[in-house]
């Protein structure tokens, strides 16, 4: 019953946007799972699930994969705000300008988001030097990240 249910709650997680432990319990509840508050609590602990911010700025329940990513992503999010100048593309290329001192922490931080399409980055001072993958242009590339860090 136990494994069940937190199998249960593992699939709701991946699928579904929980913000509290009632709507987990709501839910499992829906799918035949009945259990406590204070259950939910000790599965969600044992499961290493835990609450992370989306994109959207709203909390939800995650594995702990997710959260490493997400984290990331506020973060990448935070450093394009201050330090991200000028995003261009060519090809499969990306290049973005930052104050002198800059490149490194923000290649750093695109490099531990785990951004979809990227396969690498090179930093100098100034300047970073993005490689995405075989079939994403960097002109796709470019505007989403843009959008990440709110160039328009």
């Amino acid at each position: 019953m136990k494994r069940q249910r937190q199998q249960a709650m593992l699939e709701l997680v991946r699928r579904e946007p929980l913000s509290t432990q009632e709507d987990i319990r709501a839910q499992l509840e829906v799918l035949g799972h009945p259990a406590t508050q204070s259950t939910i609590s000790r599965d969600l602990e044992e499961l290493g699930l835990v609450r992370v911010r989306d994109p959207d700025g709203h909390f939800r329940y995650a594995l702990p994969t997710e959260a490493v990513a997400a984290g990331g992503r506020a973060r990448l999010r935070a450093l394009f705000a201050e330090f991200v100048t000028r995003v261009g593309a060519s090809g499969n290329l990306v290049v973005l300008s930052t104050p002198a001192g800059a490149a490194n922490a923000v290649a750093e931080a695109l490099d531990r988001a785990g951004l979809e399409g990227i396969l690498g980055t090179i930093a100098g001072d100034d300047t970073i030097l993005i490689v995405a993958r075989e079939g994403t242009r960097g002109k796709s590339l470019a505007k989403r990240l843009r959008e990440i860090g709110g160039l328009g």
